[in-house]
């Protein structure tokens, strides 16, 4: 299987390779959440680079989950006209289009966007209540087709890194005894129910995908198996789209111990479900060997900041390597990144960027 084969998803357009942008924090949106010139900036670089799905940065679905400063926002139809020239300019460059839909949860910023909250009570939010876990659900879903409205092709349901979908599905964040807690079925009932929702108000074009983290947020990877494989079963997303911080990662838990973590969810019945990951891919041999791994697709996160076109360099050459990490401030907004953007990464990225200048 090639980089550059085109991949079928069961729902809306063919992807025409199978590199993909990464969903990345960059901090540069407009405080109320809307479009900036640094947004449709750094989506017109990427949308040159040749990658075959561009997904923006999470947005989020409701105006409490706002996590970080500079947050692309969804939950208001002023956002409309910002994200609608954002999937216009990918769809002009012969892309697919998606948002990733995102709520903080517990992490969310607070102040004047309101209190957090999370499943269970945890310090710094409140629980929510029934009404407001379905309230969420809403939201979600109303988000995806907001991201319809404005002409994109699909929509990722952000299940990773501890925000608040993370949250519901763990044992340890999650301790409702109303019909969202308890077993599995109740913890992943909040996601399936989104998902569902999302296809029934999307229709059949509309590309549906999910990201999980496959360590650390309290979910085991026996309970992450077996909800990918229901997820699967029940063909209620178009891709599966795991977030291990490393794809060479090997499990450490005693079920699955000394097994390439990317195994456990490529053995599984997917139906039409496509597969793909993230997680220090940075050359061409590396993206191929996700592929060999028994995925369908990459996702391409630090390698996209370090070369926006990354995909037309691996298409030229397959062992193409980008420049050695830390690379200096001034390096990346040579790149085209904007200053917001390279100054979150220098803040939260330091192994990626170095302080000063060539």
């Amino acid at each position: 299987m090639s980089l550059l084969e085109p991949l079928r998803l069961a729902h809306g357009p063919e992807l025409k390779n199978r590199l993909l942008l990464a969903p990345m924090t960059n901090n540069q949106s407009n405080p109320d959440g809307t479009a900036s010139l640094d947004d449709l900036s750094w989506i017109r670089l990427v949308a040159a680079g040749g990658y075959s799905m561009i997904m923006t940065a999470g947005a989020n679905v409701q105006r409490n989950g706002k996590s970080f400063p500079g947050q692309p926002g969804i939950y208001d139809d002023r956002h409309l006209d910002g994200l609608t020239e954002i999937a216009s300019i990918i769809r002009g460059a012969g892309s697919i289009s998606s948002v990733q839909l995102h709520h903080g949860g517990v992490r969310s910023l607070g102040g004047e966007y309101g209190q957090p909250y999370a499943m269970s009570p945890a310090t710094g939010a409140r629980q929510m209540s029934t009404a407001e876990v379905e309230q969420l659900r809403d939201d979600f879903i109303a988000a995806a087709v907001r991201a319809k409205r404005a002409g994109f092709d699909g929509a990722e349901i952000h299940g990773a890194f501890g925000w608040i979908i993370s949250m519901s599905l763990s044992p340890i964040a999650n301790r409702r005894t109303d019909k969202y807690g308890g077993d599995l079925e109740g913890r992943s009932r909040l996601l399936f129910e989104i998902l569902h929702g999302i296809r029934q108000e999307t229709g059949p074009d509309f590309q549906i995908g999910l990201r999980l983290s496959t360590e650390r947020y309290g979910t085991s990877l026996r309970d992450l198996r077996d909800l990918a494989e229901e997820a699967m079963r029940r063909e209620a997303i178009d891709y599966l789209d795991l977030a291990p911080w490393d794809v060479n990662a090997i499990a450490v838990e005693p079920e699955f111990e000394n097994r390439p973590v990317l195994s456990i969810f490529t053995e599984l019945d997917r139906k039409q479900t496509r597969i793909g990951a993230s997680g220090k891919v940075m050359t061409g041999a590396q993206a191929s060997s996700v592929l060999k791994a028994g995925c369908d697709f990459v996702m391409l996160g630090r390698a996209a900041l370090l070369e926006p076109d990354a995909p037309r360099l691996f298409a030229k050459d397959p062992h193409h390597q980008g420049p050695e990490t830390p690379v200096l401030y001034q390096y990346l907004r040579e790149q085209g990144l904007s200053n917001a953007f390279v100054d979150y990464l220098l803040m939260d990225h330091p192994a990626l960027v170095a302080r000063g200048w060539l």
